[in-house]
């Protein structure tokens, strides 16, 4: 296995952030300073800033209701912190974000590498929210958000609205720029007053109430492994 691939999948770091890691001289194989590219067998000692790193055997995937307020981070000194609310033993982390006005579904794992396949842009993973909003949805509204939006210095990808009532719609999204619903409708001249999600690519949030978390069924992994041609790497 590639050193990068090694790090990853022990959740220190994204192969990305491995690779700058490695850069930096701050990985060590066996006691050498690693290189870009290097292979790591199994019994082989990786140490990273001083810090020795094992592969889990035993990956967990959890699904987390979010509640308003919570942050999605792994900081200890930020308080209603998203690792302390589901509160394990052992060490994971958060795929991708919701911010802290948001709330809904927000998957959690000890899986460094299908993090990384998750939020890969290029794979137009789906993403599915309920919102709310200020004023009266018009069907110009719906017409400019499916179609996209300039925000950021860029124009969103098109999405698909369900619109639901006067004032609340569904919205699909392929994309995941940061506060991206809120931006859109900010550009349009509407405010969110709930944003809520419910969908990530074929993992739903349901009936689990908000706060509480699950761990993800045999056939829902058997699923998002297949979706994203994934194989958990047995070490």
């Amino acid at each position: 296995m590639r050193i990068n691939k090694y790090v990853s999948e022990t959740g220190k770091a994204s192969r990305r952030g491995a690779d700058k890691l490695i850069q930096e001289n701050r990985v060590k194989i066996n006691g050498k300073t690693a290189k870009i590219g290097d292979q790591v067998k199994p019994g082989d000692k990786i140490i990273v800033d001083g810090e020795r790193l094992n592969i889990v055997q035993d990956h967990i995937y959890i699904a987390l209701n979010k509640p308003v307020g919570v942050t999605c981070t792994g900081e200890k000194s930020v308080k209603k912190n998203i690792i302390d609310l589901v509160n394990l033993p052992i060490k994971i982390n958060h795929v991708g974000r919701l911010d802290k006005d948001s709330e809904g579904l927000i998957l959690l794992t000890n899986d460094g590498d299908i993090i990384n396949e998750i939020l890969r842009g290029e794979n137009k993973n789906e993403k599915e929210y309920y919102v709310s909003v200020n004023k009266p949805i018009t069907p110009e509204f719906i017409k400019q958000m499916e179609s996209g939006v300039k925000i950021l210095k860029t124009k969103t990808l098109p999405c698909k609205i369900n619109q639901l009532s006067k004032f609340e719609f569904e919205i699909t999204l392929t994309q995941g720029l940061n506060r991206q619903i809120r931006r859109m409708c900010e550009t349009l001249g509407y405010e969110v007053v709930n944003l809520k999600r419910l969908r990530i690519m074929n993992i739903h949030l349901n009936n689990l109430p908000v706060g509480q978390w699950r761990y993800l069924s045999k056939k829902e992994k058997e699923r998002l492994f297949s979706d994203l041609n994934y194989e958990p790497v047995s070490w």
